[in-house]
This record gives C-alpha cells, sequence and structure tokens, in this order.
C-alpha cells in the first residue's frame, strides 16, 4: 500500500528501466533467498491488480482491485488446472481496497477497506462453497491484510504498521501492536504460532517474515528480490500483484497481475 496512488509514474519509469540489468545478472530461480523455485503454473480468466492469495487442496483463492472502476473482486480458480471458476464482486461502498487473504474452517477471510491511510475496512467472511458472506467486523482503520487462526484472527493497516488481533467467535478487537519488522507486509498467514508475512521494504526488495506470535519477536526472515514485471511482492508498476501463501515448506507467490501465473518455491529447512 506504500504510495499506491502515486507510485505509477516516475517510480515506474525507474523500475523499468532498473529491471532490464537487474533481470540480466540475476537467475529467476534466485529470487527468493534460501528457496528454490519448482513451478510457476497458469491461471486462467483475468485478473485485476493482484492483492492476496490463500489455497485450499483443489482450490485457489486470488483478490483483485479494479482500480479505474473501484471495484474489489474475489476469484476463484481450479488448484489441479489453473482454470478460472468463479468471482464475485466485494465493492462496499468507499471501500473498494479487498486485501491479502486467509481460508479456515470454509471461511475466505478478506478485507475490504478505503484506499487510503486512517479510513475504515471491513473484514468478510465469504462462505468457501456458496460465496455468501457469513461474517463482518467493521473497524475504523484502513486494513490491507488478514491471517486466522484457531479463536484469532489477526489484520495489518496500512503498510502494516500496526497489526490488530480480534477474538474470531466474537469479532471484539483484543489488542494492537506494533510490527516488529520495517517490512510492510502485503499477505500474512499463520502457520501453528507463527505469523508468516511477507512484503516490500523498499521498491527493489522485501522479506518473508516468522513472527512468533505469542512473544512478537522476529525469529526468521528471508530476502526477496524484484525483477521486471515478476516481481514477488510487487510495489511498482502495473503488472506487479501482491498475493503469498504458505503451506510448510512450500511457499507460493501471485506476483503478476492477469493473465498471471502461481509460482511455487521450496524453503529450505
Amino acid at each position: 500500500m506504500f504510495g499506491k496512488q502515486t507510485r505509477i509514474g516516475i517510480g515506474a519509469a525507474i523500475l523499468a528501466i532498473s529491471s532490464l540489468s537487474a533481470a540480466a545478472a540475476v537467475p529467476f530461480s534466485s529470487l527468493i533467498e534460501q528457496a528454490t523455485l519448482l513451478e510457476a503454473r497458469q491461471l486462467g480468466g483475468s485478473l485485476f491488480h493482484v492483492q492476496g492469495l490463500a489455497l485450499e487442496p483443489t482450490r485457489i483463492w486470488a483478490t483483485s482491485v479494479d482500480n479505474a472502476n473501484h471495484k474489489a473482486w474475489l476469484h476463484e480458480f481450479d488448484r489441479t488446472t489453473g482454470k478460472a471458476l468463479r468471482r464475485i464482486e466485494l465493492t462496499d461502498g468507499a471501500r473498494y481496497h479487498p486485501g491479502g487473504i486467509s481460508v479456515a474452517d470454509g471461511l475466505i477471510w478478506v478485507p475490504v477497506a478505503e484506499m487510503r491511510p486512517n479510513s475504515s475496512a471491513v473484514l468478510v467472511g465469504i462462505d468457501s462453497q456458496t460465496l455468501e458472506v457469513r461474517r463482518r467486523i467493521a473497524v475504523a482503520d484502513h486494513l490491507g491484510c488478514v491471517a486466522v487462526s484457531d479463536r484469532r484472527i489477526v489484520a495489518g493497516n496500512w503498510d502494516s504498521r500496526l497489526l490488530y488481533e480480534f477474538d474470531s467467535a466474537t469479532g471484539h478487537q483484543v489488542r494492537v501492536v506494533p510490527n516488529p519488522s520495517q517490512t510492510r507486509y502485503q499477505d500474512i498467514k499463520f502457520v501453528g504460532d507463527h505469523l508468516v508475512a511477507g512484503g516490500n521494504l523498499d521498491w527493489l526488495s522485501g522479506t518473508v517474515d516468522w513472527i512468533d506470535w505469542r512473544s512478537q519477536k522476529l525469529v526468521r526472515s528471508i530476502k526477496a528480490g524484484a525483477i521486471g514485471p515478476v516481481r514477488p511482492f510487487g510495489r511498482g508498476g502495473p503488472l506487479t500483484g501482491e498475493g503469498m501463501a504458505i503451506e510448510g515448506r512450500d511457499l507460493y507467490l501471485l506476483p503478476e497481475d492477469g493473465p498471471a501465473r502461481l509460482f511455487h518455491y521450496r524453503l529450505e529447512v
């Protein structure tokens, strides 16, 4: 969300020029530190500006924002073939920014926010079978990503400077804590008691971080590069998305807007 409304112009031009030399110097498989690229799977249909990624055994979920028409979308794909299956609009008045997402207990959790900091958002829980909205939690701040675990929902605000925790059963806010990292998280997931979060540090680099949620300590961080139109954590031009998901040692990124590919990395131990 860093500079969303101003970065396309000069910033995108600088990135396009810098990516020409960077792409020649760095092999694509080394874009993620301590990881090996295994596959890049083409997704069908069309995505706008990608914001979030979540995986189920047979399905891929992604959010995207249509900035030109101020619309928020949730997309469903077949995980085996990459075929586009369904999509629904999530626009909620002035709130048309759908952020990083998570799936838990049959619900897809999506923050839908105004496209500005210090604004408002609604966390919606969407039934993964019917695509009907089952839960709504209103928050007086922009929220750009969400992770769910047991009775806990954690969401990051603009650039994830603050992390909000809610009780998933009641929707009540439990606490607000500062981000222990300088990384501006775009997509976050719970893996056990660790919050795994990916985002950008600056125009050309990002990290994937593991945070022990109980102690609020950063316990692991790996670097991610940014090359040309395929950039693990977005931030620059019109072709850069921001989705991230993780399953054990398997890290998945959705770094392109449509037509998009799902990149599968294997992390080192």
